[in-house]
């Protein structure tokens, strides 16, 4: 392969995970726990977006089980925005070869 060639092929990939980067971060995910009793919404960074806890847990004594429902819940949108992050870079990938990467160059993905 000549020079030319690797390297529009180095400002392809440049440019895929530029636009990977930019979906990932615009992106936003849910996740609950207790059958929807706590519900998390998470930005692409990782930065919770919003919390919803549902009145029934604001009960006195019910501290214990809320903090372990806020956990779960994360937990659940922390799986949810790994995927997504996931499958973006697997698309960002896909137009780059076999392995997502240059030819006799070590996979990116």
């Amino acid at each position: 392969m000549d020079f030319a060639a690797m390297m529009k092929q180095a400002q392809l990939v440049q440019q895929k995970l530029h636009e990977a980067q930019a979906k990932m971060s615009e992106s936003t995910v849910q996740g609950s726990a207790g059958a929807g009793l706590v519900k998390m919404e998470l930005k692409g960074s990782g930065d919770m977006a919003a919390l919803t806890i549902d009145d029934s847990l604001m009960a006195p004594g019910e501290g214990e089980v809320l903090a372990d429902l806020i956990r779960a819940a994360h937990a659940d949108a922390r799986r949810h925005l790994d995927a997504l992050n996931s499958q973006v870079m697997a698309e960002a990938a896909k137009d780059l070869g076999p392995g997502g990467g240059l030819p006799n160059m070590p996979k990116f993905f």
